[in-house]
């Protein structure tokens, strides 16, 4: 079978690493990328075998697939022409600026019958398939998501940065709409929301309690689920987690068994992409849809909209 010719356009932070991936999959041919910064779009192609593109149409004509890994501003100005000419599209979170703009890729998609995705990698570390398997009804989930100050992404506020990784697997956990929301932001550093807590009650009876920083001394990935006699905690970044259970003892005493999980050593943005070239290939709904990353915008724009200074 040959292999699915992808572009990357942006290849800054997140784009570059984008490019080294699909550079290094055996099923993707990575044929170029486009930069505003012409030299910065030479030292990608260069070092991945890649040409630059002057434009994105010119990419497009060349290309099945496309990573859009732009400032979110951009996501809906780069991604909707692409999509509406059949290129299957994995848009960096948060998908788009506005719930509009998000509707409006999603219809294009729709109309082209091109792949949508959008980029919750988290989603793809492999720490979030053992909590999501084992925790198949949860109570409470307790979230700290903690980073140390970057000049990227100063664009958007640190929900829309950090915490909506959060938010979207808290969703995929629990089907049911936020039905009430409380949450306070401080600017910090920058002029948007630096830290934040969130606390959602879901209609199912589900609490999450999410925070997120990019102003921390330390770095935390920490998600822990409560349910019904079961503990899950897991570590993101060390992509490790323990389970405790409440199980019989001797004698009939209720005993706690702990059992730990390293997950495979995988990167989650190998994974991201491997999955995004098989949904182009397959023409198959991808593991996070546009509807996916729309959810999880919706309930960052309502934590957004919900928050009171600190």
């Amino acid at each position: 079978m040959s292999r699915l010719r992808v572009g990357v356009v942006g290849v800054g932070a997140l784009g570059q690493h984008h490019a080294r991936v699909y550079a290094g999959l055996p099923e993707a041919e990575l044929v170029g990328v486009v930069d505003r910064n012409a030299e910065r779009a030479a030292a990608a192609a260069e070092k991945h075998g890649a040409r630059v593109f002057a434009t994105v149409e010119a990419l497009a004509a060349e290309v099945d697939a496309v990573s859009v890994a732009v400032p979110t501003i951009d996501h809906h100005r780069i991604s909707r022409p692409l999509l509406a000419a059949g290129k299957g599209v994995l848009v960096e979170k948060p998908m788009t600026v506005t719930l509009d703009e998000a509707d409006d890729l999603i219809a294009a998609a729709s109309g082209s019958g091109a792949v949508l995705q959008v980029g919750h990698v988290e989603r793809f570390n492999p720490a979030v398939d053992v909590v999501r398997s084992i925790a198949q009804k949860p109570r409470f989930i307790e979230v700290h998501r903690l980073g140390s100050f970057s000049p990227r992404s100063l664009d958007i506020d640190v929900v829309l940065d950090l915490m909506i990784h959060d938010l979207d697997i808290v969703l995929a956990m629990d089907g049911s709409p936020a039905v009430q929301v409380d949450a306070v932001g401080v600017p910090v550093l920058t002029g948007k929301v630096d830290i934040a807590n969130a606390r959602l009650r879901f209609a199912s009876g589900l609490i999450a309690n999410v925070t997120a920083s990019r102003v921390s001394a330390e770095k935390v990935r920490k998600f822990r689920v409560f349910s019904e006699r079961l503990y899950v905690s897991a570590d993101f970044a060390a992509r490790e987690t323990q389970v405790y259970r409440l199980v019989p003892g001797a004698g009939g005493r209720p005993e706690i068994s702990v059992d730990r999980t390293a997950a495979p050593d995988v990167e989650p943005l190998q994974r991201q992409l491997s999955a995004f070239v098989q949904a182009v290939r397959e023409r198959s709904v991808p593991l996070v849809s546009g509807p996916d990353g729309r959810r999880a915008l919706a309930l960052a724009h309502e934590i957004l909209a919900r928050m009171s200074p600190a």
